[in-house]
């Protein structure tokens, strides 16, 4: 059943999907609303100037995203006007900083139902500070385990967390474009007052912070294409030039290893040590030459412990 909350300046009425045939009868008002709950599952708002003489907004917001599963998130359905606000699946339970009891109390002092409603809103994304503040943590780790152990693991966990962020600005997109809905409806006594500047404050640090991260993980992503661009290099780098220090030793065992009837080498009687010489001296002047142009680059050098390039 539906659920009434009568404060002292305004009401919130609390509904779930499956009453709305009910609520269809009696409130002819909202028809064109619960119209389009009945078959929206994704972010929208509406703004409207005046109906009967009041201003409304109304809408759809995904609150919760599980980074896994794209079916598996939470929406609920609002419709504001000056006295009263209409929530669909939107429980208490949705808050995670604050009990019922402490919100309850808040949202009595509230001197209307848009205020109200933005008091909801700015615990939502108290909530995602939350959980952007867990981000920042793991964040953290990874910048180090850049640098500690960069591998193919690594890598996978830099994608892992952008794809995080990517879900988390995907949730606070619709709550700046809902803020700016209500600014733009201009109800009166609400965009001046503390509860809409603190939420937009709120909201504001939100979008600052992820920006910021944004910025950080798309750093680490080309510190990783530079890595691993130096490492692909080195290694084409290095089995070229073993393939041309041993190139001595391939052209000359392929050589004496020609079946021909009459090759005089092999009847010296210091033959075998004279090819060992010519391989071991055409081998060694190849690796000088090679190093004398600086080609050999840092193939014989040790790489320093901790070394991004190690």
């Amino acid at each position: 059943m539906e659920r009434n909350i009568n404060f002292d300046h305004w009401k919130w009425v609390q509904l779930k999907k499956d009453e709305l045939n009910a609520v269809w009868e009696q409130e002819t008002i909202l028809s064109g609303w619960l119209s389009s709950v009945r078959k929206n599952q994704t972010n929208f708002v509406k703004v409207h100037g005046l109906i009967d003489g009041e201003r409304v907004v109304n809408g759809s917001l995904i609150y919760r995203q599980n980074e896994d599963k794209e079916e598996d998130r939470q929406i609920f359905h609002f419709y504001i006007t000056s006295n009263t606000l209409f929530t669909i699946d939107l429980e208490f339970t949705s808050f995670k900083q604050l009990s019922p009891e402490v919100m309850l109390r808040q949202l009595n002092k509230t001197e209307n139902a848009v205020d109200g409603f933005l008091f909801l809103l700015g615990e939502l994304v108290n909530d995602l500070l939350g959980e952007i503040d867990q981000f920042e943590e793991s964040l953290h780790k990874l910048m180090w385990g850049v640098k500690k152990r960069n591998d193919m693991r690594i890598l996978e966990h830099v994608f892992c967390q952008r794809h995080e962020l990517l879900v988390c600005k995907n949730l606070l997109i619709p709550i700046q474009e809902l803020k700016m809905a209500i600014e733009e409806n201009d109800f009166p006594a609400v965009n001046n007052g503390d509860i809409f500047i603190r939420t937009c404050k709120r909201i504001d640090r939100a979008m600052v912070l992820l920006r910021e991260y944004e910025q950080e993980l798309d750093s680490m992503i080309h510190l990783e294409e530079v890595i691993s661009s130096h490492r692909g290099n080195e290694i084409m780098k290095t089995l070229t030039v073993l393939t041309i220090i041993f190139t001595p030793i391939m052209a000359l065992g392929a050589l004496w290893g020609m079946n021909f009837k009459h090759m005089p080498e092999l009847e010296w009687k210091y033959g075998y040590l004279v090819s060992i010489i010519s391989i071991v001296l055409s081998t060694a002047l190849l690796y000088g030459y090679l190093k004398s142009k600086g080609w050999t680059g840092d193939l014989l050098k040790g790489k320093k412990k901790g070394s991004f390039f190690h």
